[in-house]
């Protein structure tokens, strides 16, 4: 009996998507549920599991060909029975790149990366939740190998997707050997991300105001507190986790900010869903933190660990990135010191993040050093007007600057 591989149905206003990898060949022996094949959307990677068990009998689409909700892109055959999995410490079964026994410690990046060294997940020390193999602890494993153990396990070529030629750009001079080029296809997040840019800035009047905020009554509060949060809480205290209570709070104090517009209509929303950019070797990701108002800090910054975890192994489903009524990124972990975010459609606003600065400053007449960051709103002038923006910024600045009010919700 042959059983059809389908591909799952795909996410509100997602319309295709593109077979990002096999975990299994034609003939490899499968059991039901095991992680079969990963199938890259415009905004998530989606797996899907094997329907039964038995034996990949044919693959219909290979890796980096396009698919469609419910087409068949593989079959299963057997008597549902498949072969039992060799163990992680069978030397035969080490031998065997993308082996089951990784597909299953790994997350999709990982167990590509694990397959083209010829790895098998037993070989990697895992720091992934549930003691998941993820792809930095795969590139920590190779950095430490011997140079000749790397060089024997440099990813190979396929043979069925042999490197295209190099060729030259028009009007520049031809490419000599050390002058290397190659060209590579735009992912589906990469194309969407750009495609979302585009018509942020084609549909909506964006402006950014500017403001400086005084970090130092923060540093010194996770100064004191760092090991004991760290202790009963299990996750490390971040600034990030401040600026959302303190974006929450500021949303709740000004409406029109925590809103935006559906055709002719300005919807006015009721809860805090704070939307966090995420940078992956993918592309940008906003998960979003749900009702982030009433989240207390160490649930705000246990779910961004979860995410950025979840966004480095492609794991992040729809309901993790859809939605969202505001937005916050940070560049000040890349050393931006000023910068203009752009809007997150249909969201009306987006707070930007800076690097941390010392700084002369001037208190009480006296000129004293400070820790400071620059902060930048940029909000859409068709439903926020300047005042609200500027007034709404402040209201950030204050509440950070005296965290205390913040969190006694005074």
């Amino acid at each position: 009996m042959t059983t059809e591989v389908k591909v799952p149905a795909l996410p509100e206003s997602v319309s295709d998507g593109v077979v990002a990898g096999w975990h299994k060949q034609p003939g490899d022996s499968i059991q039901r549920d095991e992680a079969l094949v990963d199938i890259e959307t415009d905004k998530v990677v989606l797996e899907v599991p094997a329907p039964q068990d038995g034996v990949l009998e044919k693959i219909l689409f290979r890796e980096g060909e396009t698919v469609t909700a419910d087409q068949v892109i593989g079959l299963i055959g057997g008597n549902g029975a498949a072969q039992p999995a060799r163990a992680v410490n069978d030397p035969a079964a080490q031998a065997v790149p993308g082996n089951a026994s990784a597909a299953k410690q790994a997350g999709p990046a990982a167990r590509k990366l694990l397959a083209e060294y010829h790895l098998d997940s037993s070989q990697v020390t895992a720091s992934g939740r549930k003691g998941q193999v993820t792809k930095s602890d795969v590139l920590a494993h190779v950095e430490k190998a011997q140079p000749t153990e790397v060089e024997a396990r440099q990813p190979e070529t396929r043979p069925d997707k042999p490197v295209p030629p190099v060729t030259p750009t028009p009007g520049l001079p031809g490419i000599e050997e050390d002058r290397p080029q190659k060209r590579v296809p735009m992912s589906r997040l990469r194309a969407r991300v750009a495609e979302r840019l585009l018509q942020a800035t084609q549909t909506t009047a964006m402006l950014t105001t500017f403001n400086e905020v005084n970090m130092q009554p923060i540093k010194e509060l996770r100064a004191r507190h760092r090991d004991s949060f760290a202790q009963n809480h299990g996750v490390r205290l971040g600034f990030m986790s401040f600026f959302v209570r303190a974006a929450a709070e500021a949303l709740k104090r000004h409406p029109d900010i925590n809103a935006s517009i559906d055709g002719d209509d300005i919807v006015y929303h009721g809860f805090c869903d704070i939307g966090v950019a995420i940078s992956t070797d993918r592309g940008l990701v906003v998960p979003i933190l749900r009702n982030a108002e009433y989240m207390s800090l160490a649930e705000i910054e246990a779910d961004i660990v979860e995410f950025a975890e979840k966004g480095r192994d492609g794991k992040l489903s729809m309901d993790d990135i859809t939605g969202g009524t505001f937005s916050i990124t940070n560049g000040g972990v890349f050393g931006s010191m000023l910068s203009t975010p752009i809007l997150n459609p249909p969201q009306s606003a987006i707070l930007g993040m800076h690097k941390i600065q010392d700084r002369a400053v001037v208190e009480d007449a006296a000129v004293v050093v400070r820790p400071i960051m620059y902060l930048a709103l940029t909000y859409d002038h068709c439903i926020v007007d300047g005042k609200s923006a500027v007034t709404f910024l402040k209201t950030i600045v204050d509440l950070l600057e005296d965290p205390a009010s913040m969190l006694l919700d005074l």
